[in-house]
């Protein structure tokens, strides 16, 4: 049994398909054994509490500065043991400390086909406005481990979406949940799951 870690900021509708996704099995061999928010309004909370999943907040606002708040964060990650850890929307750079004890057992979502569209600043809708802004064709999502950068560790799963006339960032934002996040983000914890990835040469391969 793969146990999961869901690290989240907001709505957490990542949340929302991994959860759904292990309930209708489309991911199997899998649990959530909690969520983490860094904010104590996200809504990503009241959907563990509707799961029945333990959820709690740790906000670097509880702390005197962010060495105290990365302390705290990684004290509660090792007390849960998780053998993968999610970031699903999650807004906070992560301890380094952390990336090195969970190497290649963290991914991240992102909304972008990497590496386009990403790194420092390229975030929530920052990321669809980018893709308007310089009128790109097709945009997409991107499943990838997380490495001491910014979106740049080896990527697992990609999946295109197009651009259509007289998209917003907003509509832009949904189209690419609806058909590249909530699929791949399922999709790439199930093939974890079931031990079908390796990172090889600094590459993600699926077996």
């Amino acid at each position: 049994m793969l146990k999961i870690l869901v690290c989240v900021s907001g709505g957490g509708t990542n949340l929302q398909a991994i959860i759904d996704g292990i309930q209708n099995g489309t991911i199997e061999n899998t649990k959530i054994v909690k969520v983490i928010s860094n904010n104590p309004g996200a809504y990503a909370l009241q959907r563990a509490e509707n799961a029945g999943i333990e959820g709690i907040c740790i906000s670097p606002k509880d702390y005197e500065n962010r060495a105290a708040f990365h302390k705290a964060f990684l004290e509660e990650v090792k007390k849960t043991a998780p053998d993968l850890i999610v970031l699903a929307g999650f807004l906070v750079v992560i301890p380094e400390e952390m990336i090195r004890l969970y190497k290649n057992r963290i991914i991240n979502i992102h909304p972008s086909l990497i590496p386009s569209f990403c790194g420092t600043g390229y975030y929530g809708l920052k990321v669809h406005e980018g893709v308007l802004e310089r009128g790109v064709k097709v945009t997409g999502a991107t499943v990838h481990f997380v490495d001491e950068g910014t979106d740049t560790g080896p990527i697992i799963l990609q999946k295109p979406v197009m651009v259509e006339e007289g998209d917003t960032p907003e509509i832009l934002q949904r189209r690419v949940m609806e058909q590249a996040e909530w699929i791949i983000m399922p999709q790439a914890i199930n093939l974890i799951a079931a031990d079908r990835v390796r990172v090889v040469d600094g590459k993600a391969v699926i077996k």
